[in-house]
Order: C-alpha cells, then structure tokens, then sequence
C-alpha cells in the first residue's frame, strides 16, 4: 500500500518529542488504518492546539460557515478558527500557544481547493514568528505529473487562489510548501514528512488507498477529476450540482434543454468523456427545490479526460445559448466577480473570446509551470 506521511510519523518523531504542537487537520486526517491524526498526535506528543480549516477539524461545519473557538469533545484540546470572518490565518496569540504546527490534510490538486491557502498561509505565519511548521505529505489524487490550465495572474488573489499555481498543478501539499517557501523567500523552518511507494504518474485508483471525502462537496474520485472544469460554475448562475448526490458533476439550470445540451457537447468528441441529460432538483444552494435539467459528466477514461478544458467548453456552450446565463456579480463592493478569483484572470468575461485560442493559450501555460514545479519533486 502507498504510505502519506501520517503512516510513517513516527519514524520523524524526533521532529516532535518535546514540543507543544498545533495541528491543522480534517477530517481526511487519517492513517491507513483510519486512526484520526488527532489522537495519534495526542497520543504521542504533546498536542497543544487544534486549527480549524473550512468545514472543520472533524467535518462538522457545512462550506463557508465561520467556525468560532471551542474545545474539542474528545481530546480537550482548544480548537482556534482559521475560517474566520476578519481573517484565515494564524494569530499570534495562537502561535504562543505552540512550538510547531503540523499540518495533515488530504489535497485534490486543483488551485481553487481552499486547504492548500490555508497551509501557505500557516507557512508564511510560522516563518514571521519563527515557528517550525512540518508537513504531514498526502499524494496528491490527481497524479504528480499532469498539469492544466492557466497560472493565476498577479491582482486576483483570493482565498479560492493566492499562489500563482496552474489549476492542477500537479504537486503534492509538501511540494507545494517548498515551492512556495522558496520562491516567496519566506524561509520558513519547513520540514515535510513524505510519502512512501507514490509513483507520481499514479492516480488515486491506483494507490490501494480508500477514498475519503474531504469535504461533502468533492464525495467520489470521479468527481475530485473533473473538479478543475466544473468549480468554475460556481462563478455562474448555474447549478454546479450543490444540493444533489453528484456535485460537480452536474451541470444545470430551469431554462436548459437537457437533451440539446447533452447532444452538442458530445458532438464535440472531447476526450474521455460522455455528456448525458439529466433533470435533478437541488435540496440547497443555487435553485433550491426547483426543477433543473443539463448534463452529468460521466468520465469514461481517467487518462485522457482534460477536466479543465471539458469545463471551459461547456461553460461557453452554455454561454453562446442561453441569454439567461449570467456570470455572478463581485461578493463585495470594489471586490472582482468571482468567476475572476476561480479564473485567476478576467478572460472568462471577455465577449470577444476565442475559446480554441484560449485554451491553446492555457496548454502552453502549463507547460511553462510543468517546468517550473518539476524543480521541486520529491518523488
């Protein structure tokens, strides 16, 4: 079986002993044999705090929801927010609580998944205030070696972006952090527990690990794979499939044609892919208990699929036919639409837009950053 870091901690307990840590976790924080990195910490070292990501250190808070100090039920350990209204980072007051943050959360790969913000900022806090900070590395599902889409321009950072990363980027969360360790001059005193037994080229099928959801959005594989195309509708007024059992991999609004929709996608023979009609009512968020119709993204081949230009051109078909399309308006004043911050760019809006040509534009991008992150490889 292929190891993340948690399953070989203690052979780094050296890292630990004698240290009052704080750990960033969820409920993915798991080992292979599904014990919490919670208690094996507690257990073993002195764990001293808890910092709460979104959704919480034990999944309990729904996405976007402020999550406020408490004390963990189980380990009596304080849990301090890092999802907080006025900021997501770590305070002073919660690092004197702590020699070293650890930091144990399963990725998905793709830039708008808010973890890996939240581990870079814990980064550039520990290297302001002197901290340790150790990565417990996690593979990374989508493999080590495919990357796609753009790299997020300078002005559109953002929570759902704030590293120039293409959208999957193709690293694991330690790699990320030396990544950004260095290129940022932060210095941090950074050290990454690794994996053992990941071929990069692997995806998560192929590892011999169970899935686990890291949040109630991303709840299969399949739909963590598409994920870089279809999160872009969340700066739409389409349904990105919040509030059924397949989000992310339908696509929908009332004023679709299902059936037309389904045959015009696939009459574009994008690869590894099928586009089925289907007709879904969400129980939440966007449409809420109304009759909606669009597509379900079936992945027939995990190789070849290119999840990001399969979401880009449904989005713009979309777009093309239907007048009651619309991108969302900014979240704030003076803020950038969101479909901006997920873009890293403002290309989307653009109404004189060649899609072929943009996405020729995003494939030589990727191979800009392909070189790039390959300097920073573990395995």
């Amino acid at each position: 079986m292929i190891l993340n870091g948690i399953d070989t901690i203690m052979e780094a307990a050296h890292l630990f002993k004698g240290k009052k840590l704080g750990l960033i976790t969820s409920p993915t924080g798991l080992n292979k044999d599904f014990v919490s990195t919670i208690q094996i910490l507690h257990e073993n070292f002195h764990l001293a705090a808890l910092f709460s990501p979104e959704h919480g250190v034990r999944g309990d808070q729904a996405a976007g929801a402020m999550v406020e100090t408490y004390t963990d039920p189980i380990t009596g350990v304080p849990v301090y927010s890092l999802y907080r209204k006025d900021s997501k980072r770590l305070s002073q007051e919660m690092l004197d609580e702590v020699d070293m943050v650890v930091y144990d959360i399963q990725d998905v790969g793709t830039r708008y998944y808010t973890f890996i913000y939240t581990m870079l900022y814990a980064l550039e806090d520990c290297a302001k205030a002197g901290k340790e900070i150790v990565i417990l590395d996690r593979i990374n599902p989508l493999d080590g070696v495919t990357v796609e889409g753009n790299i997020l321009k300078p002005g559109y950072e953002s929570f759902v972006g704030n590293y120039p990363l293409a959208v999957r980027y193709g690293l694991t969360a330690g790699e990320v952090a030396m990544m950004a360790n260095e290129q940022t001059g932060w210095n941090a005193k950074l050290h990454v527990v690794r994996c053992q037994g990941w071929d990069r080229k692997m995806l998560f099928p192929e590892t011999g690990r169970q899935w686990i959801m890291p949040s109630l959005g991303v709840p299969r594989f399949e739909t963590a794979l598409i994920y870089p195309g279809t999160c872009l509708f969340e700066g739409t007024n389409m349904s990105e499939g919040r509030g059924t059992t397949a989000p992310f991999e339908m696509i929908g609004a009332p004023f679709v044609d299902a059936e037309k929709l389904a045959a015009e996608m696939n009459s574009l023979k994008l690869p590894g892919v099928i586009f089925r009609p289907v007709y879904f009512k969400p129980s939440f968020s966007k449409f809420e208990g109304e009759q909606c119709s669009g597509v379900q993204i079936h992945i027939m081949d995990h190789r070849t699929v290119q999840p990001l230009e399969t979401g880009v051109r449904l989005l713009f078909t979309l777009k093309n036919n239907y007048e009651e399309f619309a991108f969302l308006p900014p979240l704030k004043e003076n803020s950038r639409p969101f479909i901006d911050l997920l873009a890293g760019d403002k290309m989307y809006r653009d109404e004189n837009i060649d899609v072929p040509a943009l996405l020729e534009q995003f494939r030589e991008e990727s191979r800009e950053f392909a070189k790039l992150k390959s300097e920073y490889h573990l395995y």
